[in-house]
């Protein structure tokens, strides 16, 4: 613990950004131990100015994984615990945490803590260790200050989101008082500011009184058609005239309405194998009734009309050709699609919805049931949208007496759940884990494979989410390991082979069923899986931890994802984790999610860019207009399901903007602008850069879904912070 001393001479260390992971700072591929540490001067006065004058919080972001933190010398907390004085100066082994990466880091303490050198300098040490993945303290903000007046005062805007009505908005914000020592008195201005005009278009002020603990909820309303607005919230202490701001971005919808006149939509192929049971429902909007027609269908598949679903089994492989109609008062559309029978599914990267980043542990059929029936009532399911997804929390705490796997009280019939999403043209997945327990400590498949995947074709599950959790524990392999993989080139195939085999197992298991069960690998992107996971069955593969609704998140792991995008490919798919717009929460209680709209926008187009499987994982139940507007631009998915496959990759990368470029099969190409910053920017392309050629070629604003003119050699655009434009080149 040398580098944790105050009076270690740290000259020699190198610098790095906070905020970002290390591999994308120039230590690619290093995980295990790494220290930071950071001088500052206390003076006693910032103390004294302070509205409260009780707590010194360090707040340092989210670390992956685990951290222990000193302040000079002193072990101050660990893994987001703060740790007492007492205990301090025995400081306890560096402990493992396999969900730690998730938690903020916030220690908080006493100001009569000896610990800290009011008046002096003081300085903070941070080890931490990284299991494999990303690496680092990968969040902002980081923050030594006394803990103040906003520090008591929540003011949450995200609890209840923004109802939205054409142009007028709605909206509830809930304000406590978290000190449970005094009460807080002031005013809180809230101001709607249209940001293109530099106006504002709604003010109002509320005089607050809040005792201990005590919180208050306020409901206003204002009419905006803007695309740049904000709403800012100002708080002024009425005893000090101290005051703090917070901002929220206003959402903006991009996407024009669905017309009335049909248009088919999602994947263009669908892979099955011979003798598996088909179902398709043809994705169509458009105003209903809706008659559907399909010509050159094959024998041995059927269609509903009225319902526009197919159902069958084709025998013999190959490739068959036919044409998707649709027809309404309105018009009516036509599409080609390919049915390939043969060894490969998901063709596409799979669209859905997964249990998990709303409901967590608590789901239970009626959520899913729900689900599938918001898929048909939103329209969701005419865009492509087709798994219904129940992840972890669905196991019987034991098996029956011949071993099989069965649904706990919260499922009554999983058979007849599937078939009730199946009647709806819909598929239907499932969660297991290889090891004994999942992740949630439910029952997992270990020595239970072959049964379980029998079982599984029995209910008519049509995915599988494989989740690695406690088989660590089967294989005596600890986190450390992992850095065998790239550290120590003599251990690779060992590792390799210990990292495969649960899979290959399951893989094996599902390939005697004769149904066809799309299987998701999940063990966080440990080995390079993207180079192997279709090696050992995998239809797609998790890259990297898992997702949560913070810019950080979806920053560190989607622009992370071009070293795997070559792995990309029909059949095997790259899963950068699920999608977090909309209300989630990991559990009963859920909240709008906390990225802004420009990221949401962000969020979605970097997906589609990457290929990468779209699960939906909010409460389709209370979709608003601008959530299910982001999850309903065909042009948007459409490059995600292009049938080539192909993964976007960087052409521009800096800490400023980042463009990405990806080929489509027709030809031509997708280009995605991101801006990196927290400030509006103007972004250029080099065309030449990115098509190859100085030809003048017709841009598409996709989001837009319009064009928006022809360029020759350079186009330029100005991006809003966080923010993307979505750019396709019109086949000539």
């Amino acid at each position: 613990l040398l580098y944790a001393s105050p009076d270690y001479d740290d000259a020699g260390w190198d610098s790095i950004l906070l905020g970002r992971t290390w591999e994308m700072q120039g230590y690619a591929n290093y995980d295990g131990y790494a220290w930071y540490r950071v001088s500052f001067y206390l003076p006693s006065a910032y103390k004294d100015n302070a509205v409260f004058k009780d707590s010194l919080h360090i707040i340092l972001g989210k670390i992956d994984d685990c951290d222990q933190t000193f302040l000079n010398g002193k072990l101050v907390g660990q893994n987001g615990e703060t740790v007492s004085y007492d205990s301090a100066a025995h400081p306890g082994k560096f402990e493992g945490d396999r969900n730690a990466y998730a938690r903020q880091r916030s220690y908080v303490l006493s100001v009569n803590d000896p610990r800290i050198w009011w008046d002096k300098k003081n300085v903070l040490a941070v080890r931490v260790h990284d299991h494999g993945g990303g690496g680092g303290i990968y969040t902002l903000p980081q923050f030594v200050g006394i803990k103040d007046l906003r520090d008591y005062l929540l003011i949450d805007y995200n609890r209840a989101g923004l109802k939205r009505e054409g142009t007028k908005y709605v909206k509830k914000i809930f304000v406590k008082n978290n000190a449970g020592f005094s009460t807080i008195e002031g005013q809180l201005s809230i101001s709607v500011i249209d940001q293109g005009q530099s106006k504002n278009v709604y003010t109002e002020k509320n005089q607050l009184q809040l005792n201990p603990n005590e919180e208050k909820e306020i409901q206003f309303s204002f009419v905006t058609d803007t695309r740049k607005g904000i709403v800012q919230y100002t708080f002024k202490e009425k005893k000090t005239g101290r005051s703090f701001t917070m901002k929220e971005e206003l959402p903006y919808i991009l996407t024009p309405p669905v017309a009335e006149t049909p248009r088919i939509n999602g994947p263009k192929v669908l892979g099955v194998r011979p003798g598996s049971p088909v179902l398709f429902r043809i994705p169509v909007t458009g105003v209903r009734p809706m008659e559907y027609a399909v010509d050159s269908l094959p024998a041995g598949l059927v269609l509903d009309k009225e319902k526009g679903i197919i159902t069958g089994t084709l025998t013999k492989k190959g490739e068959y050709l036919m044409v998707l109609k649709a027809r309404n008062a309105k018009g009516e559309a036509q599409r080609n699609f390919k049915i390939v029978v043969g060894d490969k599914l998901a063709l596409t990267p799979p669209l859905g919805w997964n249990s998990w980043n709303c409901w967590g542990l608590s789901v239970d059929e009626e959520k899913v049931r729900a689900a599938a029936d918001n898929f048909v009532r939103s329209g969701l399911a005419d865009h492509g949208w087709t798994y219904v997804n129940i992840d972890d929390g669905w196991e019987a705490p034991e098996r029956d007496a011949r071993g099989n796997i069965r649904p706990n009280e919260k499922f009554k019939d999983m058979k007849a759940l599937a078939d009730y999403v199946h009647s709806l043209g819909l598929k239907i997945g499932i969660y297991s884990s290889p090891g004994p327990y999942t992740c949630g400590h439910y029952l997992g498949s270990y020595q239970h494979e072959e049964q379980d995947a029998r079982t599984y074709a029995g209910w008519g599950i049509d995915y599988l989410k494989y989740d690695w959790c406690s088989y660590s524990q089967v294989v005596k392999l600890d986190y450390g390991m992992l850095d065998w993989y790239e550290k120590r080139p003599a251990q690779t195939n060992e590792i390799l082979k210990i990292l495969q085999a649960p899979y290959q197992k399951m893989y094996n298991a599902l390939k005697k069923q004769k149904r066809d069960i799309v299987y998701s690998l999940c063990q966080y992107g440990w080995g390079a899986v993207w180079e192997w996971g279709d090696k050992v069955g995998g239809n797609l593969w998790r890259t990297t931890g898992d997702i949560v609704d913070t810019w950080e998140s979806v920053r560190d792991i989607g622009f992370r994802q071009y070293v795997c995008a070559p792995y990309s490919k029909p059949g095997g798919w790259n899963d950068p984790d699920m999608l977090v717009v909309g209300k989630v929460g990991w559990g009963p209680s859920l909240h709008q999610t906390r990225l802004t709209a420009s990221e949401q926008y962000t969020h979605i187009t970097l997906w589609a860019m990457l290929s990468a499987p779209m699960l939906i994982g909010c409460d389709l139940s209370s979709l608003d207009d601008f959530t299910l507007n982001l999850l309903t631009n065909d042009e948007v998915l459409e490059i995600d399901q292009d049938p080539l496959g192909k993964a976007a990759i960087p052409v521009v990368k800096n800490n400023l903007y980042e463009i990405w470029v990806k080929d489509l099969e027709d030809g031509t190409k997708a280009i995605a602008l991101f801006n990196m910053m927290e400030v509006e920017q103007k972004i250029d392309v080099d065309l030449a850069l990115v098509t190859g050629s100085d030809k003048e070629v017709t841009l598409r604003d996709v989001w837009r879904q319009q064009n928006i003119g022809r360029y020759t050699g350079k186009f330029d655009t100005t991006v809003i912070p966080h923010g993307t434009c979505l750019l396709k080149i019109v086949k000539e």
